[in-house]
């Protein structure tokens, strides 16, 4: 259910339209174009330009002023006309949520955002989703514990697919069976 709406037979392209943005596990860019380029390319998803087979969005001043500002709140703005081949995996991780949130989801999937990011890598995705406006709903699979208390409002360990410990940071420290899936005691 997505806002009291069954969306489980509707397409994945089409829940965009319905508020919903995410990012993926493994980066899912367009490495021969910019990375200005692959935000403009997310915001003419939800564009009825994107039926338009003659448009030149290189004259499309709006989108790409819409593009620079999700960068810009990504940090990224600086390198808008860089090639994706040209940029470290990290860079990429926060084009892709820049992607995504270009699309002002009311509901941001994150499929592990840390994954494979370095120490410095992580600390500026951190300090990005606290950015995210609290009217947006963020679901993050993350397997970092540490990472995961530290930004979750609520969280659900799950342990071969099953719920074991639902509630607030406090209440999953707090249950023996965290301790005892995740820590191994």
């Amino acid at each position: 259910m997505l806002f009291g709406q069954d969306i489980t037979r509707t397409a994945c392209r089409r829940r965009a339209h319905l508020g919903m943005g995410r990012t993926y596990q493994i980066i899912t860019l367009f490495p021969r174009d910019t990375i200005l380029r692959n935000v403009e390319l997310a915001l003419l998803a939800l564009s009825p330009l994107r039926w338009n087979p003659w448009i030149d969005l290189d004259r499309d001043s709006d989108l790409a002023d819409r593009a620079k500002a999700a960068l810009a709140s990504v940090g990224l703005d600086h390198l808008a006309d860089r090639p994706l081949t040209q940029t470290s995996y990290g860079e990429r991780r926060r084009v892709e949520i820049a992607m995504a949130m270009a699309q002002k989801p009311k509901l941001l999937l994150l499929d592990e955002p840390f994954a494979g990011l370095s120490v410095d890598e992580r600390r500026d995705v951190q300090r990005l989703l606290r950015t995210i406006p609290r009217e947006v709903t963020v679901v993050m699979i993350e397997h970092d514990m540490d990472t995961a208390l530290e930004l979750a409002d609520r969280i659900t360990l799950l342990h071969f697919g099953q719920v074991i410990v639902e509630g607030t940071r406090a209440e999953v420290v707090a249950d023996p069976r965290t301790r005892e899936v995740y820590l191994g005691e």
